[in-house]
């Protein structure tokens, strides 16, 4: 057996063998354990779960396809038990016609595939001293109990290799390869099995027969109920420790247990759970400076002089303005926006600015902090040396590997999918249904746009606004915000709607290029992902924030969209509001549909099928069957999670200067959602195959591109969405002479330097506005555009009228310089932090070269070792030889 399976190699799946030659599994009936975890002797632990329907009792196939599925499922576990795999089945208790198939891997397969798949494996214990960190005791107040859950002995290890299996740390053969390692192992077994070959093409992989429902469900077991210790006294009960001290509510301000975590689901679902956790402990920091930059907003608000003109009957009384639209629109009073201009004084103040430079400061600590965290699981876990050719090619792109060409390397003939020309028109075609997909986007986006535009005049003409009104709720429900939450509302849906159809055309595509690796499977269908939500999340909050009310001309003659649809301007109180109430609307209602799909929707199918099968029998349910009922993970695992919250990493960065408080609200959300993700995997889903993840892979550079854009967005929030820059501009240049009448700097007279003036004899008749004007003025005010077109005019009469004033200019020019210094300032700081801050800490480097050191020591001088002794006693042949030789012969 050991010499069969020495032989074994990835690409030899053996031959299918004749309808006599089959083996088959062991057929035993259940014992009455459920909580066992071993076949029925008791010895053999069940390492993978195969489930299928008995082909003789489906009645929704032709008999010959029913047979053509068992033939090929027959032969499958034929071969299997080939690999030295060990099979034993058992019928269902509660569906006669379910089978399940408990896969057990000896020994020598472990060994063998371990070497194969150069899984690290434990040399003897970490003799390097650990220093406590200063804040050692405060964090052991937020650790998981170690009596309950002990922490992890520290190994040197190094790849297996069945040769050196003395050097090793062997206590126990049965513990020496935890139960995740084994999953892993078998899984890695059952995806390259044959089960068929057609047209000299071989037919392989669990993954197919899923597909084709030959089998319904393969999947390792959890070891216990998560709400009760087991009842089988070998069994340590781990998922309930999980739920217990990880998944359940009550530990949502504890750290998590992560070397404990891995243990259990494997270095990918770790690392997720650490960039996760190490995200929301970051958040904390930005939190409190968000919330300290949102009261100072609050306490000074009442002293914001340009706010309290606005509201000032004697000023903003006295201004009327001109229309918003075209004809239906009314003149307004400018006391109007006084709660607004309220609320924009907590938003719009020197807090806002400190904190936007902060919080580009702050990405750059977060992505250098994390890539040293990083390193160290790296090394913890064992993944440092996990380099591609570790990774096994996947068995779709082996399944296809029809082309033969030469390896400029190794100069061997070898398979490949496709040939050049054929990849090249792969990559046309995905590359084009991308860009399809985005212009879809784009055009969802001008649909939203010409429904602001258009219901703009509806709700100007039913919710019109009269000067001399005073109901309350005027002062709130104006057509600019009702457009503005509805239009909000709106985009919400059609963004949840697209991204509903985009996965699925994302999946279709990646398939169609068929990537090599896992890893190159799923680092595609990321950048595919993530381009698509980019465009799909961010491009309102883009349109609001930077070409909403830019190009809107000026009463008698403003700009027009598409010929027919006048510009929207931003509301009264000003696009920062509106901004601010797009970012809420979003995010809240992305984290309420999230969560309702994560949570609810498995709840309420485990619910059914738990109470349907609790409707049929009273029976005693082993472990195995239970898990069947708990929902599938799917293929893609943990990527809806990571790109949920990259995606919320963009909205705390990109936006983050019209919303201080959305660090605050991202902490909030991401501490439960811990808690929902870790209570999602220990209770409604079936355990995942454990697999191996160095870091996020192409999460990465995606945090990195988004922490870059992210100081040149806040730049331009600042310069073009608020009022900051032409406040500063008017408090030191427009305020005194030679341009204001002040004898000192002052915000006061502010509002009126910023308000053009029109004459309404003006207006053409496509915009004359039908309500009569009252009184005996004959001018209005332009509205307040407090952005880059600012309505900084000259007014009726002058040389120049309606053409920008020096002051426009001024602003212009201000905008410009505080973009370029912003920016250059943050992005050298963030030179400075990334340098000064190593990637890998030296504790973990001298780990790594002690590591290192020990393999060497321990393996390659033992070789040296045998292959000196092995000389050495053939140079004492060749010596005694050679003395025979020569001595003369006795007489």
């Amino acid at each position: 057996l050991v010499l069969e399976l020495n032989q074994v190699i990835i690409p030899t799946y053996g031959t299918v063998p004749d309808q006599q030659n089959l083996h088959t599994p062991e057929w035993v009936d259940f014992g009455d354990k459920p909580d066992s975890l071993f076949f029925s002797d008791g010895q053999r632990r069940i390492d993978f779960v195969l489930v299928y329907e008995d082909e003789s009792k489906k009645m929704t196939h032709k008999r010959s396809d029913r047979k053509k599925q068992k033939r090929k499922r027959q032969v499958y576990e034929s071969n299997l038990i080939n690999n030295g795999l060990q099979l034993e089945a058992t019928r269902s208790v509660l569906d006669e016609k379910l089978i399940f198939v408990k896969v057990h891997a000896p020994w020598e397969v472990l060994c063998t595939y371990a070497e194969v798949m150069h899984i690290k494996m434990p040399l003897q214990h970490n003799d390097l001293k650990t220093r406590d960190s200063a804040f050692n005791w405060f964090s052991r107040l937020f650790r998981v109990d170690e009596n309950i859950i002990k922490p992890e002995q520290e190994f040197f290890t190094a790849p297996f290799q069945k040769e050196h299996l003395s050097n090793f740390y062997i206590h126990d053969k049965d513990t020496f390869f935890n139960p995740a390692t084994r999953s892993r192992i078998v899984h890695f077994i059952l995806s390259r099995v044959e089960y068929a070959t057609k047209n000299n093409v071989k037919k392989f992989g669990i993954n197919k027969l899923l597909d084709t429902g030959i089998y319904k469900a393969a999947f390792p077991l959890h070891d216990s109920n998560f709400r009760h210790l087991s009842n089988d006294p070998n069994c340590p009960s781990e998922r309930y420790l999980l739920y217990r001290e990880w998944a359940h509510p009550k530990n949502i301000f504890k750290l998590q247990p992560l070397d404990f975590i891995r243990k259990y689901y494997g270095e990918k679902i770790g690392i997720y759970f650490a960039w996760l956790g190490f995200y929301t402990n970051m958040l904390t920091v930005a939190a409190v400076v968000g919330v300290g930059c949102f009261l100072y907003g609050c306490l000074t608000k009442d002293n914001c002089t340009w706010s309290q003109e606005v509201c000032d009957p004697n000023i903003g009384g006295n201004i009327i303005m001109c229309p918003q639209c075209d004809k239906v629109c009314t003149y307004w009073n400018l006391t109007i926006t006084c709660e607004s201009s309220k609320k924009l004084c907590i938003f719009d103040s020197f807090g806002t600015l400190v904190f936007a430079v902060f919080m580009g400061i702050w990405v750059t600590l977060f992505l250098e902090f994390w890539k040293r965290r990083q390193a160290e699981l790296e090394y913890e876990w064992d993944t440092v040396e996990y380099l591609e050719q570790e990774e096994q090619v996947r068995p779709e792109y082996e399944a296809r590997c029809t082309h033969v060409v030469m390896n400029e390397i190794t100069q061997q003939e070898e398979h490949v999918p496709y040939t050049a020309c054929g990849k090249c028109i792969r990559m046309t075609f995905c590359t084009s249904a991308i860009f399809f997909w985005i212009l879809l986007i784009i055009a969802s986006v001008i649909g939203i746009i010409v429904y602001r535009l258009s219901v703009f005049l509806v709700f100007s003409a039913t919710l019109s606004q009269h000067i001399s009104g005073t109901e309350a709720i005027r002062k709130y429900l104006t057509p600019q915000t009702a457009t503005s939450v509805t239009a909000s509302l709106i985009s919400f849906v059609v963004i949840m709607i697209l991204n509903t159809i985009y996965e699925k055309v994302a999946i279709l595509i990646t398939d169609f290029e068929l990537p090599r690796t896992q890893t190159d499977y799923e680092n595609s269908l990321t950048t595919k992902m993530f381009l698509f939500q980019f465009v799909n999340y961010y491009s309102s909050c883009f349109y609001i924030a930077f070409f909403k009310g830019k190009f809107v001309g000026h009463p008698g003659n403003p700009v027009y969209w598409l010929g027919k649809y006048r510009n929207e301007e931003c509301d009264p109180g000003g696009c920062l509001l509106e901004l601010t109430t797009q970012l809420a609307i979003i995010v809240g209602g992305k984290a309420i549909w999230n969560n309702i799909q994560e949570v609810l929707l498995p709840l309420v199918k485990n619910l059914i099928g738990r109470y349907s099968a609790a409707a049929r029998s009273e029976k005693v349910v082993p472990r195995w069957e239970e898990d069947y009922h708990l929902q599938p993970i799917g293929k893609l695992g943990l990527f809806y999670e990571y790109l949920e919250m990259v995606i919320q990493f963009g909205f705390v960065t990109l936006f983050v200067a019209s919303l201080p408080l959305a660090p605050l609200l991202a902490l909030i959300n991401n501490m439960l959602e811990i808690r929902l993700d870790a209570w999602k995997l220990t209770t409604q889903f079936r355990r995942m195959v454990p697999q191996k993840a160095q870091d996020i892979g192409a999460w990465q550079p995606i945090l990195q591109g988004i922490a870059i854009l992210a100081v040149v967005t806040n730049a331009m929030i600042i310069a073009f969405t608020s009022d900051m820059i032409p406040r500063l501009v008017y408090y030191w240049s427009f305020s005194v002479p030679p341009y204001g009448s002040h004898s000192s700097h002052t915000m006061k007279g502010y509002i009126n330097s910023t308000l053009s003036v029109f004459n309404i004899s003006d207006f053409k008749n496509a915009s004359k506005p039908f309500s009569p004007w009252f009184g005996n003025q004959t001018t209005c005010r332009q509205v307040p555009n407090k952005h880059l077109y600012r309505d900084l005019r000259y007014p009726p009469g002058h040389q120049h009228q309606y053409e920008h004033n020096i002051y426009y200019w001024h602003v212009i020019a201000a905008k410009l310089a505080f973009i370029i210094v912003m920016e250059h300032v943050i992005y050298f700081v963030k030179f400075i932090i990334s340098y000064a801050i190593p990637d890998v800490s030296e504790k973990t480097k001298s780990k790594v070269k002690r590591e290192k050191y020990l393999t060497q020591k321990l393996l390659h001088e033992n070789d040296l070792k045998v292959v000196k002794k092995t000389m050495g006693k053939i140079a004492d042949k060749v010596t005694k030889g050679a003395d025979s030789t020569f001595r003369p012969k006795a007489e």
